[in-house]
């Protein structure tokens, strides 16, 4: 099975999920319900090495259309909070302030608020995943590969911030030194210059810390 690069925090988050056992949980997990099609969508999602966010858990199981109705993304984030309270599901961190939240399992065993247990994973597949996230963990060349694609990921978004910086300020000075200031390209100019110079900064600190963990 190929599988995409994970962050030590991320390998460890599937670690845990796997060698969890049974959480007891305060919330009703019966199939045709909400609840038990979410876990059970990220666990499907899981078992390839993906976490996903709310509109690939929408798009994968009510379908494109409703992916795209922000009432329909607001019920079902809703819902995912209510299971995050709960413990069964976690909110990994975000990587860029604009991205969706992503959610992993914090187990793929569970005995809900009915008293039934509830199991979205095979023994088989957790085994398999047992073995498959002991080897990511143990693996210096993964770990190395990892290291070097986020560093890679975080230099062409330092980059792009940069750009978009240096544009926004040039338009600032521009209108600024025009004989009257035009609020509606000064104002907007404005607010995204102040905004990327916030996010390049966060970005350049992960960048440092990042090389002072190597």
């Amino acid at each position: 099975m190929s599988h995409p690069d994970l962050t030590p925090n991320e390998i460890q988050l599937l670690q845990e999920s796997i060698n969890s056992n049974t959480k007891t949980v305060n919330i009703r997990l019966r199939q045709g319900e909400y609840q038990y099609d979410l876990a059970k969508e990220i666990a499907s999602f899981q078992l390839e090495l993906k976490f996903p966010n709310v509109k690939d858990l929408t798009r994968k199981l009510y379908g494109e259309k409703e992916s795209n109705e922000a009432r329909f993304i607001r019920k079902i984030q809703t819902i995912l909070k209510k299971m995050e309270k709960s413990d069964i599901v976690r909110i990994l961190p975000k990587k860029m302030p604009w991205e969706l939240q992503r959610y992993t399992l914090s187990s793929f065993k569970f005995q809900d608020v009915d008293k039934n247990l509830v199991t979205l994973a095979t023994p088989q597949q957790i085994e398999q995943m047992q073995n498959l996230s002991t080897l990511l963990g143990a693996s210096p060349k993964g770990t190395s590969a990892t290291k070097i694609a986020r560093a890679s990921y975080i230099k062409a978004k330092i980059l792009i911030l940069a750009l978009i910086t240096v544009l926004s300020y040039a338009a600032v000075l521009w209108s600024l030194l025009q004989r009257i200031i035009n609020s509606i390209i000064f104002v907007p100019a404005f607010c995204i210059a102040v905004t990327s110079s916030l996010i390049l900064g966060k970005l350049l600190s992960q960048k440092n810390s990042h090389y002072s963990s190597q």
